[in-house]
């Protein structure tokens, strides 16, 4: 162990880690899904297969913990219905950018949100942050943000892209935090029980607003689920893995901090897209890379 660098206190890094990769990989099934059931349909995917696993993820908490599922107070909900309605738009608007810019950009485009994340954190829970730690943010926002440039002047910006990840990344924001609110609302619990009781109940909102939107408005979209149900299962599981790593982050540490880490996600995405969807990256790129891994760096060692 690195002098100073205590496991236990680290732990939401690590969460924050997996979270990026189980991220990762269920954005790649969510974007192939896209083009079979639909932008709305495909996000539905996340929620509806989600909330199973997340279901089985507080009871094996419950079981090796040892503690009781703890309440949720009706005062509490409002919060949690605003955390999973943005969450839910998000990824919605995340998936539609990626229909018209590639897989990395439009990642590269939704990961401006741990600036937002800060703020958002600082006026609604009073979480302040060091000087360093904003400069860590800073740093490796910027590292986004070169993966992002257009690769040459006659690519050009991609205006809906790029409005469609901004506002993904701010209500991406909104819901980071308005989910760790709900987790320390909690009046009872070790933190992963805490972290998986409001993922349970999240998945569970936003599994049953979608399915009941999607039964008034667009049947056939269901119907086109269930037929691509082994892909979709699989998109599920991934998501409320996901999601539980970055539900036990939020319950150790601000959420700007866990996002942040979590940035590490356009490096798995550089991973993916070239693997799933052949696309390659350019210098700037690779400085924009390298820039993020220093942003979290600086943020980890400032954090330990």
């Amino acid at each position: 162990m690195l002098p100073g660098w205590g496991f236990w206190n680290m732990l939401w890094a690590l969460f924050a880690v997996l979270a990026a990769a189980g991220q990762t990989m269920r954005n790649a099934m969510q974007r192939d899904l896209v083009a079979r059931v639909g932008v709305v349909a495909a996000t539905h995917v996340r929620f509806l297969f989600g909330f199973p696993f997340a279901l089985l993820f507080l009871a094996l908490m419950a079981l090796g913990t040892g503690e009781a599922v703890p309440p949720v107070a009706i005062g509490a909900l409002p919060v949690i219905a605003i955390a999973a309605a943005t969450q839910a738009v998000a990824t919605g608007l995340m998936l539609q950018a990626m229909k018209t810019k590639s897989f990395v950009v439009t990642t590269a485009y939704t990961k401006t949100e741990p600036v937002l994340v800060a703020l958002f954190g600082l006026v609604f829970l009073g979480e302040k942050l060091s000087a360093p730690a904003f400069g860590a943010i800073g740093i490796a926002t910027f590292g986004v943000l070169l993966t992002a440039w257009p690769r040459s002047k006659g690519e050009g910006w991609s205006m809906p892209a790029i409005a469609l990840g901004l506002a993904s990344a701010a209500l991406f924001a909104i819901s980071a935090v308005a989910f760790r609110a709900a987790i320390h609302a909690l009046p009872e619990g070790g933190f992963g029980i805490r972290a998986s009781t409001i993922l349970a109940v999240g998945l569970g909102m936003q599994a049953a607003f979608l399915t009941l939107y999607l039964l008034i408005t667009d049947r056939p979209a269901l119907s086109a689920i269930l037929a691509n149900w082994r892909p979709s299962l699989l998109a599920g599981f991934l998501g409320a893995l996901a999601s539980q790593f970055w539900f036990l982050g939020f319950a150790l540490i601000s959420a700007a901090k866990v996002r942040t880490v979590g940035l590490v996600e356009v490096l798995f995405a550089r991973l993916v897209s070239g693997k799933m969807f052949s696309e390659t990256p350019s210098g700037r790129e690779a400085v924009g890379l390298l820039l993020i891994v220093l942003g979290v760096a600086m943020l980890l060692s400032v954090s330990a």
